[in-house]
């Protein structure tokens, strides 16, 4: 049984990749598997219980992938170069394509757009990880917001990847600013505790004139 949900999943996101969602249906998946159609219904009781299922799986089985290297990332540089390395691969996977796909189903569809927004969410809780690990002794720590970024940082992603299908070069564009952002941060990390310290008072003093959080 566990054999055949496992198929029927991977079915699911096979058809995808190269039909598009219009194109899913409990025959096409079916057919895909090689199994009884009635299975899906068994199995998921809608097409978009299958979807679903099949999203997080799908989500889960990458972060499982890529645990590792976002474990290996050792600065914010490190990590966003680490984001467009991944991005690369999913691209040439296909994966990039069946996010598209899952995106633009959810419109009516609230099973699916629930299962993508947790398929998101365990992205962003993985990069929020790494955040956390990254910004711990950071002379502006205290003043981020790092599950905001974290979700700043997914969402980027995400639209970068679907940006990059009508327009390549601006998303390139997109990738070397988030590239230089690193830098940035970097150059901060490398002046000194004294200029560390300056740096910190003047957020300091801009937050509290502001009321604003950086």
């Amino acid at each position: 049984m566990s054999d055949t949900r496992e198929r029927l999943m991977e079915a699911a996101i096979s058809v995808l990749k190269r039909q598009g969602i219009a194109a899913v249906s409990a025959r096409s998946i079916a057919g895909e598997a090689g199994a009884n159609q009635a299975l899906v219904f068994y199995h998921f009781k809608t097409v978009e219980g299958l979807l679903a299922a099949a999203a997080l799986r799908e989500t889960a089985q990458r972060l499982e992938q890529y645990r590792p290297h976002f474990a290996a990332a050792g600065s914010l540089r490190e990590l966003l170069s680490l984001g467009q390395r991944l991005h690369e691969k999913e691209r040439a996977n296909g994966n990039v394509a069946v996010l598209g796909q899952f995106l633009a189903g959810s419109t009516g569809q609230p099973q699916l757009a629930e299962a993508s927004a947790d398929a998101l969410r365990m992205w962003t809780e993985e990069i929020e990880r790494v955040l956390d690990r990254l910004f711990a002794d950071h002379p502006l720590a205290e003043f981020l917001d790092l599950p905001g970024l974290a979700r700043a940082v997914t969402g980027a992603f995400v639209g970068l990847e679907l940006y990059e299908g009508v327009d390549p070069q601006a998303a390139d564009a997109a990738f070397t600013a988030l590239d230089r952002l690193g830098v940035l941060v970097e150059v901060v990390d490398g002046l000194g505790p004294v200029v560390s310290r300056a740096v910190r008072a003047k957020v300091r003093r801009e937050v509290g004139r502001n009321g604003a959080i950086v």
